[in-house]
C-alpha cells in the first residue's frame, strides 16, 4: 500500500479533486494543506459521517491521533488511505508552509502524551488542535476549531479522492438500509 509522503504522488485525478483557487503552485503535493478523512469501520457503515480525520503537512504527509499516546506522521493513516479532501487556504498564514507544518508537529508532540478517548479526545481532536495552534481562519470563518465543526466541514465541503473514496463512504450503508427495506417488505 502506498505512503501519502511527497515521494509518492496520486494520481492527476486526485489533484482536480481538492484543487482550488488558491493552489497554484505546479508542485504542490495533492494532499499539502489538507484535511484528510477516511471511513472507520464498522461505525461509518450505520453513520456515514463519522469516520476518521488527519491532517496532511504542506509536502503532503498524512498524520494522525491513531490511539491512546500514538500518532501517525509518516503517511500512513490509522484506518487506511484517505478518501476525502478538504484543502485550507493558507494564504493569510503568516509563517506560511513553515507555520503549517510546525502547528502539525505541535499537535503530535501533544497528542502523543494523551489517552485517546472515542467521543472526547479523538483524531478530530487533534486535527482541531493543529488548526487553533496555527491560529488559522477557516471557510465560513471558522476560528475556533473542534471535532464537530471539523466533522460536519469535511462531510459537507471536502471532495472525494475517486470514485473508490465514494463509494467506501456509502457503499455499506446504502446495502445496509436495502436489507432493511427489503426486510420490511417482507
Amino acid at each position: 500500500m502506498p505512503t501519502l509522503s511527497s515521494n509518492n504522488h496520486n494520481n492527476a485525478n486526485n489533484v482536480a479533486c481538492i484543487a482550488n483557487n488558491t493552489a497554484t503552485s505546479e508542485n504542490l503535493h495533492p494532499l499539502a494543506y489538507t484535511i484528510l478523512w477516511s471511513p472507520l469501520p464498522p461505525i461509518t457503515i450505520f453513520f456515514p459521517f463519522i469516520g476518521h480525520m488527519g491532517i496532511a503537512t504542506s509536502k503532503g504527509v498524512a498524520c494522525d491521533f491513531q490511539g491512546p499516546y500514538a500518532v501517525g506522521d509518516r503517511g500512513r493513516m490509522a484506518f487506511g488511505q484517505p478518501t476525502r479532501a478538504l484543502r485550507i487556504d493558507v494564504s493569510s498564514l503568516p509563517g506560511g508552509a513553515e507555520q503549517w507544518d510546525e502547528a502539525i508537529m505541535e499537535a503530535n508532540a501533544e497528542y502523543r502524551t494523551r489517552m485517546h478517548n472515542i467521543c472526547c479526545d479523538n483524531c478530530h481532536s487533534h486535527v482541531a488542535y493543529a488548526l487553533n495552534f496555527m491560529e488559522i481562519s477557516g471557510p465560513y470563518g471558522i476560528r475556533n476549531w473542534d471535532m464537530v465543526k471539523l466533522c460536519f466541514l469535511v462531510f459537507f465541503k471536502g471532495r472525494f479522492l475517486g470514485v473508490g473514496g465514494f463509494l467506501r463512504q456509502f457503499l455499506p450503508f446504502g446495502i445496509l438500509v436495502l436489507i432493511w427495506v427489503v426486510a420490511k417488505a417482507i
